[in-house]
């Protein structure tokens, strides 16, 4: 049976889908995350310190537990792409996305050739050691793997429309804790919740999903409202220190 790739899971849900972050490198938060009924999983090498070799083996144990597996890249250098694609992951967000140039940068690196300078690697897990068949393996890679960049200033939500026309681009994530950092805006900001309308606008005008990452149920059920197709709640590391402090409380 053909594996659902992530791209098109988001395309054919009639809701948004759920996940959170994982910045523990253990695997198993990995299985408790699947057994608790998340829809995915994001391995952040960006604000945690996580490997390479702990993302395959975090991918591996994820997907047979039933969870696509996205990973945040450490930056927007593309140093990591190729490795992590190869690995077999559902999808990619690259961080700190500020410009056309960027994004275009970017995502060429995670399509093949032609269209793209992604390098064929069907031998690796990807491509089930070589099992694959060719047209499916890339089929599967330019089609079906999220290529998302996340916008978190100003200027690059501005700059959206421009952005989201990238060839190749098929998933936008705001960056919420960034965006008010860099704007001096808080959340609630009428300013700031413009430029979060305009993100939307463009990335539903152009059947471009867009996530982003909120701390409680509340706030994952109001970002689903909004018009978000993928949300991250909350982490690991939170989820864990909640309920130990919840239970410490208690006593």
């Amino acid at each position: 049976m053909a594996r659902l790739g992530f791209a098109r899971k988001l395309a054919s849900a009639d809701r948004c889908l759920f996940g959170t972050w994982v910045k523990i490198p253990a695997l198993e938060p990995i299985e408790i995350l699947a057994d608790a009924g998340f829809d995915y999983i994001v391995i952040d090498q960006e604000h945690a310190p996580l490997t390479f070799e702990f993302a395959y083996q975090a991918t591996v144990v994820a997907q047979g537990a039933g969870l696509s597996v996205l990973v945040r890249v450490p930056d927007r250098s593309g140093s990591h792409l190729q490795r992590l694609l190869d690995a077999g992951v559902d999808g990619i967000l690259v961080p700190r996305v500020t410009s056309v140039d960027e994004a275009s940068a970017a995502v060429r690196q995670m399509v093949f050739s032609p269209g793209g300078d992604r390098g064929i690697g069907i031998t690796s897990r990807a491509g089930r050691w070589g099992g694959l068949d060719r047209a499916e393996y890339l089929r599967f890679g330019d089609e079906e793997v999220l290529r998302a960049v996340q916008l978190e200033e100003r200027a690059a939500i501005e700059a959206v429309d421009d952005i989201l026309d990238v060839p190749g681009l098929n998933g936008v994530f705001l960056g919420m804790g960034d965006l008010q950092l860099s704007s001096r805006l808080p959340s609630a900001d009428p300013q700031l919740q413009k430029l979060v309308d305009k993100l939307l606008s463009a990335a539903e005008a152009r059947g471009i999903p867009a996530g982003t990452a909120v701390q409680t149920a509340a706030q994952a059920r109001e970002a689903a409202d909004r018009g978000y197709r993928f949300v991250m709640v909350s982490n690991d590391t939170s989820l864990l220190r909640s309920a130990a402090s919840d239970l410490r409380s208690q006593i």
